[in-house]
């Protein structure tokens, strides 16, 4: 154990995109450049990240407001339409729903609560106990809701998002209804088409939908799935995992990055002889204890990564180690233990007593969560992220 630095993770300063840059060659580039500044070596197995935010912007990938609503006029006939489970966002989600609105007759909007699908609350778990109210089965309107909560506003924004998204859907000529209920169902005695915006029970909810008899159903997913007059799209996701550009335009998830990370891959190594791991990050997935967000407002952690990221941490708890199996020893004899039970473990250790508490997720969600903490939303100025000493263990040199 020579070495006494693990995992380093750095962000790295990057020109600002515009579509059509050439993400390979600036990327590469960034990193050898920081390289060189900071007195750091590219080596085997280094990571290098890019937000998906970079990505979308070099493709231009962008939709716009009339955009959208043509889509949902397409698909719903222009008449009344259920939005179920929007996520609380100005940035996620104002500008997709001025479209929808756009594209409606009528627009019945419906919350969750005291939630949203990502942990933006309307109102707490204790405020629904006080009053009464079972969220599993209790349907609300909105005039029962504010003679119950009255205008509660979003703890870190300071913003209604009941009048807010209200305001939105009327400002672009459509009437507005709003109701609160956890059952997607619950919608169907107002409408049966309807446009599900949850993103991670997407697939749930529009089964549980058309089960129950709605007649037509769509997901945020199947919104602009395909360009229409030359517009941007995103054949898999749609409008999940878009942002705010400006007022009338978002930026929607970036499509077709496979390609992207093997050829920065294969660059880095024909400049450096060093095979990097690369991979293209949007949200990380993780909770905040105090705001009870937990983030994952994509649809999933990487949309594209090189092969050697695939899979789940492979670790032994050193913890476990050191307290049960070499509890009599200390010093540089539990070192040398230790060293050679790692030296010595299996390939798979799912399910062994001596893995228990390392972090069950995938590598990428792992790796992504780090990098979305590293690179900051605001004005780092660091869209991209190198990632050195992952893989290392305890006996690396």
């Amino acid at each position: 154990m020579s070495r006494m630095v693990g995992t380093i993770s750095r962000g790295v300063r990057a020109p600002i995109i515009r579509s059509g840059d050439d993400l390979v060659q600036i990327v590469t580039d960034s990193i050898l450049s920081a390289a060189k500044e900071d007195g750091f070596s590219v080596r085997d197995r280094d990571i290098i990240a890019m937000t998906e935010s970079i990505v979308a912007r070099a493709q231009g990938n962008y939709v716009s407001v009339d955009d959208i609503a043509s889509d949902v006029k397409a698909k719903f006939g222009g008449e009344t339409v259920g939005v179920i489970f929007p996520i609380l966002s100005r940035n996620r989600f104002s500008v997709c729903l001025k479209g929808m609105a756009k594209g409606a007759k009528k627009i019945v909007l419906m919350l969750s609560y005291p939630s949203d699908e990502v942990g933006n609350h309307l109102v707490t778990l204790d405020m629904l106990d006080e009053k009464g109210v079972d969220p599993y089965k209790d349907v609300l309107s909105l005039e029962k809701y504010r003679e119950l909560f009255g205008y509660s506003k979003h703890r870190f924004t300071g913003v209604d998002y009941v009048e807010y998204y209200g305001e939105l859907i009327r400002e672009q000529g459509a009437e507005c209804e709003i109701i609160f209920a956890n059952d997607p169902r619950a919608i169907l005695k107002y409408t049966k088409n309807v446009l599900n915006c949850d993103i991670h029970t997407r697939f749930r909810t529009k089964r549980l939908l058309l089960k129950s008899g709605a007649e037509k159903v769509y997901g945020m997913d199947e919104i602009l799935n395909a360009s229409i007059n030359g517009c941007g799209y995103n054949e898999q996701y749609g409008l999940l995992g878009s942002n705010k550009a400006t007022e009338d335009t978002i930026k929607l998830f970036p499509r077709d990055c496979q390609k992207l990370v093997e050829d920065i891959q294969a660059l880095v190594f024909e400049k450096t002889g060093k095979k990097v791991e690369v991979m293209v990050y949007g949200d990380g997935a993780f909770k905040d204890p105090v705001g009870k967000i937990w983030e994952l407002a994509d649809p999933v952690v990487s949309p594209a990564y090189t092969k050697g990221l695939e899979g789940t941490p492979n670790e032994l708890k050193l913890k476990y180690l050191a307290d049960n199996d070499f509890a009599d020893l200390k010093g540089d004899e539990l070192k040398k233990a230790i060293g050679e039970k790692i030296q010595q473990k299996e390939a798979n250790l799912v399910g062994n007593m001596i893995s228990e508490g390392t972090t069950p997720r995938r590598l990428t969600d792992l790796i992504g969560s780090l990098c979305d903490l590293t690179s900051g939303s605001g004005d780092k100025g660091t869209p991209i992220v190198f990632i050195q000493g992952y893989f290392d263990n305890y006996v690396t040199e």
